[in-house]
C-alpha cells in the first residue's frame, strides 16, 4: 500500500498556507504536470484565489498568464504554418 506524502509544515517562504489548502501543494502539482511558467502561474493563482484574500486580483493574474500562453502558442503555430507554406 502506497503511503501519502507528509503534508509540509506551513512556512511563509517554503510552504505558504495559501498554497497548501488541499491535499496537494501547488508547486508539487505544477512540477508533476510539467506546466511551465505561464500555465504554472495560472494554476498557482487559481489555487490560491480563495485563500489569500484577493480573489479578483488572483483570477485576473491567472487570466493574464493564460492569455500570454495562448499568444505564445498562436505565434508558434503561425510560424510553423509560415515555414510549411515556404517549403511547398
Amino acid at each position: 500500500m502506497k503511503s501519502k506524502p507528509a503534508k509540509p509544515t506551513p512556512s511563509p517562504v517554503n510552504h505558504p498556507a495559501h498554497y497548501n489548502a488541499g491535499k496537494f501543494e501547488v508547486i508539487a502539482v505544477i512540477e508533476d504536470w510539467n506546466l511551465g511558467f505561464h500555465l504554472g502561474n495560472v494554476v498557482k493563482y487559481i489555487a490560491r484565489a480563495d485563500h489569500k484574500g484577493r480573489k479578483m486580483e488572483d483570477l485576473r493574474k491567472a487570466k493574464w498568464y493564460l492569455y500570454r500562453e495562448i499568444t505564445r502558442l498562436q505565434r508558434q503555430m503561425d510560424q510553423a504554418n509560415k515555414q510549411l507554406a515556404l517549403a511547398s
